[in-house]
């Protein structure tokens, strides 16, 4: 009996063995592996870093997408020789919805009533167009001997004045000029920080003033500061603003008469207009010709509407050359303003 109870013992001791046994075989970790020897050169030749901005600018066309897209019935119209009602009605029609204006739109209706469309309806309406843009162009940045030329700049807040005049500066800068900002809009919270950013940016020195001083006196100051340094150009912003007691077009005289003194001359006074507003661009341009004898409009944010044709209205009906235009956010992306570049951009298939 003893040898029987000792057999069963025997037996679950070495039952519990083997399962303590079996359990450690489940859990145990087999050991790494050896790890590849390293090549002695990881990468034969280097791969360049990928480039964030495109490699090759947008073209004019592809700036002026949604302006051209209004354009679209126009190009599309297959009609040669006399133009019937209906055919006018669209090009009316398209004209009118680009902001070409009225008085504009029915001039050129009328043309095209008139001669027909030989070579199309597109071709056309484009040496209309053109005809119309026939203006002399020049930028004047050069004074008379012994004076600091001046560019004046004019303009109703918010129409991109101030960035208008950094984009220029860097433009100037880059052709080895010697530029300074003339901060004179002191009635525009920080508008002279902002200035200054871009004559940091730029390489341009920086004239300004406490908020609420005289502009004319920034304007005279910075003047000083540019002849003694011999700085070939002077930038000088203006007041988009009425202040409390001030009419805003008597001061623009007034800044204008300072700018023009010695050792200043006045040689461009460019008129800011914001493309997006459309004829609300026109009617502030009415506004300022008078009092800042205007020589040229700087149209910016033209990539960002499809009110394209108040370029069209503006030198119509006022007779000022658009000489610069904004076609997007880089600081070299405002251009001078190619009229036959910009008529294709919109007609051209």
């Amino acid at each position: 009996m003893i040898a029987i109870i000792a057999i069963i013992v025997a037996l679950i001791v070495v039952g519990a063995l083997a399962v303590v046994v079996a359990r450690r075989r489940q859990h145990r970790v087999p050991p790494p592996l050896a790890a590849p020897p390293m090549p002695e050169v990881l990468v034969s030749e280097p791969v360049p870093r990928p480039v964030l901005e495109d490699a090759v600018a947008p073209s004019l066309r592809q700036r002026l997408g949604s302006s051209r897209g209004v354009f679209d019935r126009v190009r599309a119209l297959g009609t040669r020789g006399a133009l019937s009602d209906d055919v006018l009605d669209v090009v009316e029609e398209v004209l009118l919805r680009s902001d070409v204006g009225v008085t504009t739109t029915d001039a050129i209706v009328a043309q095209l009533r008139t001669q027909g469309a030989p070579e199309g309806v597109a071709t056309a309406l484009r040496d209309i167009l053109r005809g119309s843009l026939d203006r002399a162009r020049d930028v004047r940045d050069q004074a008379d001997e012994g004076r600091v030329a001046v560019w004046l700049f004019v303009g109703v807040n918010g129409v991109g004045k101030t960035t208008t005049i950094g984009k220029l500066a860097t433009r100037l800068t880059a052709q080895g000029r010697s530029v300074v900002l003339a901060a004179g809009d002191t009635f525009r919270a920080a508008a002279a920080d902002q200035l200054a950013l871009w004559g940091e940016r730029a390489g341009a020195d920086v004239v300004r003033a406490t908020e609420g001083a005289d502009p004319g006196s920034v304007i005279h100051d910075a003047l000083g500061r540019a002849a003694s340094r011999g700085a070939d150009i002077l930038l000088a912003d203006t007041a988009g603003r009425r202040a409390n007691s001030t009419n805003l077009l008597d001061e623009l005289r007034k800044v204008r008469r300072v700018a023009d003194r010695e050792p200043g001359e006045v040689v461009e006074t460019f008129l800011v207009l914001d493309a997006t507003t459309g004829q609300n661009a026109l009617n502030q341009a009415r506004e300022f010709l008078a009092a800042a004898a205007v020589t040229g409009i700087v149209l910016t944010k033209l990539d960002g509407t499809a009110r394209g044709g108040i370029v069209i209205a503006i030198e119509r009906e006022l007779e000022i050359p658009v000489k610069f235009v904004g076609v997007g956010e880089g600081a070299h992306d405002l251009v001078p303003f190619d009229p036959d570049g910009f008529v294709d951009s919109l007609l051209e298939a």
